[in-house]
């Protein structure tokens, strides 16, 4: 990696969640005392080696030449403070009306690429969240408040640098950008008839989906609930969402995936899918018991310490407060999870290190 890169941590996909981003950023900075740094960006856009050596602003920002007003949209506007220097301010998704006043006074979109150095977002990691250790925020993550980067950081930085873009760029935020992108209007199983116009169909369930009579409409289906929505209004779907509270019913994780095939008071079943010779954390639950059921490969689980070798058809219980954990075979492994207890929730759990 070049020099130029040394110290800079650059963000192309900010996460629902900024305080996701400020674990990695606290976990890259307590792995790596020597100022190591990662630029995980667009290589199109060059906005690294371009800008990175000679910024001496707190952010820099891609922008990209509007084409019309948007709500969609975070804008940079250029500004002059009261001692007449030159400058940027950014508003995320301001009104329709506003979007124009912004456009005709030169504003860009905003790109969704952000660089920065590292110490900046340790700093704003201390600042805003009170900490900037890996292991503390780790631990509060599920009890933080759901804030994007642009509105907790962005939005309130007055040292903002900006490069225009001028190559091709689509925002894919949305159902209706992200439909006008795709080369098939059917994904997963799905069918629509012959009267249907302007439809997609984003179906990541085993049953299927059937389309007839509709006009401009994408319909998605996935584990965590059922979107069927007019393409435009589709933007809009944001304060609703923030309003469900919801159990997560699939995740994907470093070492594979889990999916919840059923919950009610008591008990919660989980289908776990672990990439060969991946492993889960070793860890406990202070008010649950667990059993795994492998329905598919090999491995080996570990319980308190005492490893056994396990495959299909193979159980294995482990009462509440022992520590376990499961580690896949050479061709990956399938486990049915049944979690019994009445208060079965993601924070209950301890994780420890491994010494064997």
């Amino acid at each position: 990696m070049s020099n130029f890169l040394h110290n800079v941590l650059a963000e192309t996909i900010c996460g629902y969640l900024w305080y996701l981003c400020s674990i990695v950023w606290t976990l890259i900075h307590y792995r790596n005392t020597d100022g190591f740094s990662i630029a995980n960006i667009h290589q199109r856009t060059g906005i690294v080696p371009t800008i990175m050596p000679e910024a001496s602003k707190n952010l820099v920002l891609m922008g990209i030449n509007p084409t019309y007003p948007s709500e969609k949209y975070g804008y940079i506007k250029p500004i002059i403070d009261e001692n007449g220097v030159s400058g940027y301010a950014f508003t995320e998704k301001p009104t329709k009306e506003k979007a124009e006043e912004y456009i005709s006074d030169g504003a860009l979109w905003n790109g969704g690429v952000f660089a920065y150095k590292l110490s900046y977002v340790l700093n704003k990691s201390k600042e805003l969240l009170g900490t900037a250790s890996y292991k503390e925020l780790f631990t509060e993550y599920v009890n933080l408040k759901k804030i994007s980067f642009d509105y907790a950081v962005v939005e309130q930085e007055t040292s903002i640098d900006v490069l225009r873009y001028s190559g091709e760029w689509k925002d894919l935020g949305t159902w209706n950008t992200l439909t006008e992108a795709m080369e098939e209007s059917i994904i997963g199983e799905g069918q629509m008839n012959d009267t249907c116009s302007n439809v997609h169909i984003v179906n990541e369930l085993n049953v299927p989906v059937l389309c007839m009579g509709l006009k401009d409409v994408v319909v998605s289906a996935s584990p965590e609930g059922i979107l069927v929505s007019d393409k435009e209004q589709s933007s809009y779907i944001k304060p609703f969402v923030d309003e469900i509270d919801q159990q997560v019913m699939f995740a994907e994780k470093s070492w594979g995936s889990y999916r919840v095939i059923d919950v009610d008071d008591v008990s919660m079943t989980v289908k776990v899918t672990l990439n060969p010779r991946n492993k889960m954390n070793y860890h406990s639950h202070e008010h649950r018991d667990e059993v795994w059921t492998v329905a598919q490969g090999s491995g080996r689980a570990i319980v308190d310490g005492v490893e056994q070798m396990i495959k299909s058809g193979d159980v294995v219980s482990m009462p509440i407060g022992c520590k376990h954990t499961v580690i896949a075979g050479d061709e990956g492994l399938v486990l049915i999870e049944v979690q019994l207890g009445s208060e079965i929730n993601v924070s209950d759990k301890q994780k420890y290190e491994m010494s064997f």
